[in-house]
């Protein structure tokens, strides 16, 4: 029953994350930068504050009692995974929801799941979730194959972007996604797969944090919560100072007063927006603490994602006028990633 509800945590929060940038569609006359940055304090800011504060009894207390090391790591891994954001929002704008989440998250779900009990290997003297003993456990065996073979379904599901760059014409592309832009999506989706990584590294570096939520008390289920306070502080930072810049560049700090666009409209979707984004990681957190394997987690919360884009692809259209072979590619991508779930959650259920 814990992995059953794990799976449902994940699933949910995968549903959050694979649905976050449609109401930024709703936005009108805004330029990217400012929707970005207005939904990212929701993202980032208010809505961890309040899930800590809510869960997290005194979070305030365990975070500046916390040894400056992991709070400066913790922050910093929130940097560095702030860029993978950035990016990831421009790699949306570029291929489309399902194209661009499936090559992004497919980055960073390799990064994400083995770094982590790789790192314990090469540089902690810890024995458990460790790589070495994942490949000595029958269960850790069979959750590396199902993340080979996530890996695998995410491989198809890019492929099938590669024959849609070659069918359909610049205007047809432009028709789903006005910015489509191959060459230019693929470099920033690299960027941001591997960057976005250093989440799940984030996530670890303030473990500290989460053990002294559960030892003063708190529900397991949500102890990561105060791990997020810290870890997106530094995606905040990362974010605000970019979006700032182009603000100034673009010219574009009139957005955020302009009596000529659905003020209200504008800002309740993108609050909306940043909301939904941080409910992937607060079930995210409730996910992991009923599976116990942060490689398992991580795997599936990334391939729940890239399912429910996907089916958002499809829902708007961004498929629209490609051969069946195309067609049935992207729908293959999609099964052999539902099948890479069954199988971290079985492999975790025996390990």
């Amino acid at each position: 029953m814990q992995v059953i509800a794990g799976i449902i945590y994940h699933f949910i929060g995968g549903f959050a994350s694979g649905s976050f940038y449609i109401p930024y569609k709703k936005v009108k006359g805004w330029s990217w930068e400012s929707y970005w940055i207005v939904g990212g304090l929701f993202s980032w800011l208010f809505i961890p504050t309040l899930a800590a504060y809510l869960t997290v009894p005194n979070f305030t207390q365990i975070i500046s009692n916390t040894d400056g090391s992991i709070i400066f790591w913790t922050f910093f891994m929130g940097l560095l995974w702030g860029i993978g954001g950035l990016t990831f929002g421009l790699g949306m704008r570029y291929l489309g929801l399902s194209l661009g989440m499936s090559v992004i998250l497919g980055l960073t779900s390799a990064f994400g799941s083995l770094v982590p009990p790789i790192y314990r290997d090469l540089f902690t003297n810890s024995t458990e979730h460790t790589f070495s003993a994942m490949l000595n456990s029958t269960g850790g065996q069979v959750v590396l194959a199902g993340v080979v073979v996530c890996l695998t379904g995410i491989f198809i599901c890019g492929r099938a972007g590669i024959l849609k760059e070659r069918e359909l014409t610049d205007e047809q592309k432009k028709n789903s996604i006005q910015e489509f832009n191959l060459s230019k999506g693929l470099v920033v989706a690299i960027i941001s797969g591997i960057l976005s990584a250093c989440f799940n590294f984030g996530i670890e570096a303030g473990k500290p944090m989460a053990e002294a939520a559960v030892a003063e008390g708190s529900n397991p289920l949500f102890q990561n919560n105060v791990i997020f306070v810290v870890l997106l502080w530094g995606g905040l930072t990362t974010n605000f100072v970019w979006c700032m810049l182009l603000n100034m560049r673009n010219k574009t700090f009139g957005d955020y007063t302009n009596p000529s666009t659905p003020l209200l409209n504008n800002y309740i979707f993108a609050a909306l927006a940043g909301t939904t984004w941080f409910l992937q990681f607060f079930f995210y957190g409730m996910g992991e603490s009923k599976l116990g394997n942060g490689a398992s987690s991580w795997i599936l919360h990334m391939a729940f994602i890239i399912l429910i884009s996907s089916m958002w692809g499809l829902v708007l259209k961004e498929w629209r006028g490609v051969s069946k072979k195309t067609f049935s590619t992207i729908l293959l991508g999609i099964f052999v990633i539902i099948l890479s779930v069954m199988i971290v959650g079985y492999g975790n259920s025996i390990e």
